[in-house]
């Protein structure tokens, strides 16, 4: 949607008990919902808006396991005494053999906690579009502060279902209504 402006009429809350209500009638009302934001997170939101869970934990998992992989290649490769690599520096410490498992283990926990991490955070704002050079359009400032929202898309909407829109913000005790353009 490039180039393209969307007109969206929006409600302010005070309180998420009254929002969570208000989106409860919105949806026996079969009212189509853009968004709703939040400077929390609410919980039993997601089913409200039909959302589905977040699979990032996946992601999480085989990042964590492309770090233990990272980590039990590279310690076969330093360290040598593998099947798999000649070694570079076999040195034996304190009679230990040259490939010994639980003393890598520290070593191994931290590459798979970091991997994952990091490929994680990567993947969260990826998938968020809030990577550099994102402008993402704010409906208004209290938003993050201590205000709820609901949104609805007006563009295509006549004049009757835009009033109607804002009856339903009054009937659901939202303490201010506005439009604007993102």
């Amino acid at each position: 949607m490039k180039g393209q402006h969307k007109e969206v009429l929006f409600g302010l809350y005070n309180d998420e008990e009254v929002l969570m209500s208000a989106i409860r009638k919105a949806n026996k009302q079969h009212l189509d919902i853009m968004d709703v934001y939040s400077p929390f997170p609410i919980h039993g939101l997601d089913p409200l808006l039909g959302l589905e869970e977040s699979r990032l934990h996946v992601v999480g998992f085989i990042f964590g396991m492309l770090g233990t992989l990272t980590a039990l290649i590279g310690i076969s490769w330093i360290f040598g005494g593998s099947l798999m690599f000649e070694g570079d520096w076999p040195t034996i410490f304190g009679g230990k053999p040259y490939w010994s498992l639980p003393a890598f283990i520290p070593i191994i926990f931290e590459l798979t906690v970091l991997f994952c991490a990091i490929g994680m955070t990567v993947v969260f704002y990826i998938i968020c579009g809030l990577g550099f050079g994102v402008n993402n359009p704010i409906l208004d400032d209290r938003i993050t502060d201590d205000k709820f929202c609901l949104a609805f898309q007006t563009s295509d909407l006549e004049t009757s279902a835009v009033d109607n829109l804002k009856g339903f913000f009054k009937s659901t005790g939202a303490e201010e209504v506005h439009t604007r353009t993102i």
